[in-house]
């Protein structure tokens, strides 16, 4: 009776022990709502795969205790879609960072309808722990929309921030913005990504300054979000192209 009993601590205690150390595990989240053009979603695709290929990345994850982070990127929309498109991914160097970065080329686009921030926060916090344990779990949301689809984003947020995953946000701005947005009264998306989205520890917002800016934001924004300590910085950064 007693083994049997045992049996489950055990068991559980090897998948704990199983899983492989890094010093971050780090979730993108790539909007790909009706707002999003073509253009627009093959831009943020080309950003992601270009911070990988910078140098600066693998230098600073080289400068961790362990020296390699565990990454994965999927794209989200309605409630409901959310597509994990790489999987986790253990990058240790600049040959693991180029082949994250050709899997992100060689990703399929989509594009849905809605946007549920709410919805991507759900998904990305169900992908930790899977095969990997970082000091750190992060979320690194991009988007250029508000939460109008799934549950309360306060309510989502809050379970994430619960568990100890810190969210930061990559807002897009559009620069022609609808004026249906100031009509229905909501704020600039910089305001609301930076007062409902993101939270934690050392947590932070990169804007860029439109989509042709978006490359540069998402490249300085991993390399801050990789650092060992990442050092006091502003809130709020902004991205130029």
């Amino acid at each position: 009776m007693g083994a049997a009993l045992a049996a489950p601590a055990l068991l559980k205690t090897h998948r704990a022990a199983a899983l492989e150390p890094v010093d971050v595990e780090l979730v993108l989240a790539v909007d790909v709502s009706r707002s999003v053009d073509a253009q627009e979603q093959a831009l943020q695709f080309a950003g992601y795969a270009a911070a990988f290929r910078d140098p600066r990345l693998a230098q600073g994850i080289a400068g961790g205790p362990v020296g390699s982070i565990a990454v994965c990127l999927f794209t989200w929309s309605d409630w409901d879609i959310q597509n994990l498109l790489v999987p986790w991914t253990r990058i240790d160097g600049p040959a693991s960072a180029a082949g994250f970065a050709a899997a992100v080329d060689a990703a399929p686009r989509e594009t849905f309808l809605y946007t549920s921030i709410s919805g991507a926060i759900d998904y990305a916090s169900r992908l930790f722990g899977q095969r990997y344990e970082g000091t750190r779990q992060v979320v690194d949301i991009s988007g250029d929309g508000v939460n109008n689809s799934g549950r309360s984003l306060a309510e989502t947020r809050q379970t994430a921030l619960d568990r100890g995953i810190v969210l930061n946000g990559l807002a897009v701005l559009d620069r022609d913005p609808s004026p249906n947005a100031a009509l229905a009264g909501l704020p600039p998306l910089d305001e609301y990504y930076r007062d409902e989205v993101i939270g934690g520890p050392g947590s932070f917002l990169m804007v860029a300054e439109g989509f042709e800016a978006f490359e540069t934001a998402v490249r300085r924004k991993i390399i801050r979000e990789i650092a060992l300590a990442p050092p006091p910085g502003p809130l709020v950064e902004r991205a130029y192209a």
